[in-house]
């Protein structure tokens, strides 16, 4: 089976896979360039954590680092 044939199977299976990913990392991202506060680390690493880190790191930020609303 060649690759692309194999991509073609599995992609109603990575389309709403994507879809959390990249909804998850925006609302993450929008979060964390609105609000100030942070539990742990600064903007910055926040921000390379949630782009970078696929589906984990937008979650580990709402679980770990989204600091207290004001």
């Amino acid at each position: 089976m060649h690759n692309v044939d194999l991509f073609l199977k599995y992609l109603p299976v990575f389309i709403p896979v994507l879809i959390i990913e990249l909804v998850l990392m925006l609302t993450a991202l929008i979060h964390v360039l609105r609000h100030p506060n942070y539990r742990f680390g600064n903007k910055v690493v926040w921000i390379l954590v949630v782009v970078f880190i696929q589906i984990i790191g937008p979650v580990v930020y709402f679980v770990f680092g989204r600091g207290e609303e004001e």
